[in-house]
């Protein structure tokens, strides 16, 4: 069965910042909420210097997402990436989103994973330009662009951000979505969606927030206005 992600405008909480001895609860706030996409961060302590979850944290939601129609997007921090395509989507990944960085095999990788029946995405970091999607923009569902550098949760917005939006908008056309990862929170999300983004993954904003994962993610769905 083929899957991907849902279309038009959509928070993506992350569960790199969740409280991983309340996950499946501070999920189903999320989910509760709104939300109908679950970022998953994977790291592998080589491409990023964190480690973090990997395919059993994928199937351990897969189930929960279900119940809400929700999608899992997995975020692949990690080096070699085709090697590791195969366990996330036989955990239940439904879009998969690589490095460009990360491998010599950009266009390998994004074949690999349609032939998963899974969404394809690539992402790009802060330091690199859009033009390294061009050979590939016409073969991917995403393009993510880093809007801090990779690795850890909680570091502020890269204020030149959506100016590399824009850029990237050109770069891959009208339907590729852009999503946006990295100090993304009430202020910052409406000015990449201006720019072009449609994706908006918000990690420590929804659950390093006082006011509570649920709270949190509605106040960011709300500043970005009427989807």
């Amino acid at each position: 069965m083929s899957r991907s992600l849902p279309s038009g405008t959509h928070v993506a909480p992350s569960i790199l910042s969740a409280d991983f001895a309340r996950l499946g609860s501070q999920v189903q706030e999320v989910l509760d909420a709104g939300a109908r996409i679950i970022h998953v961060d994977v790291m592998d302590g080589h491409f990023v210097p964190p480690i973090t979850v990997g395919p059993l944290v994928v199937a351990a939601l897969r189930e929960q997402a279900d119940a809400a129609d929700a999608a899992l997007d997995v975020h692949l921090m990690i080096e070699r990436p085709e090697r590791q395509i195969a366990e996330f989507v036989k955990a239940g990944a439904d879009s998969v989103t690589i490095h460009a960085e990360a491998t010599p095999h950009i266009a390998y990788a994004v074949e690999h994973l349609r032939e998963h029946g899974v969404g394809a995405g690539v992402a790009i970091n802060p330091s690199t330009p859009p033009q390294a999607l061009a050979e590939v923009a016409h073969l991917i569902d995403v393009a993510l662009c880093m809007t801090v550098n990779p690795g850890w949760g909680g570091q502020p917005f890269i204020a030149r951000s959506p100016g590399k939006v824009r850029r990237l908008r050109e770069q891959v056309g009208p339907q590729t979505a852009i999503e946006v990862d990295g100090g993304i929170d009430p202020r910052t999300a409406p000015l990449c969606r201006e720019a072009g983004a449609s994706l908006f993954v918000a990690g420590s904003a929804v659950f390093g927030s006082p006011a509570g994962p649920g709270e949190s993610f509605r106040a960011i769905a709300a500043a970005l206005g009427p989807v």
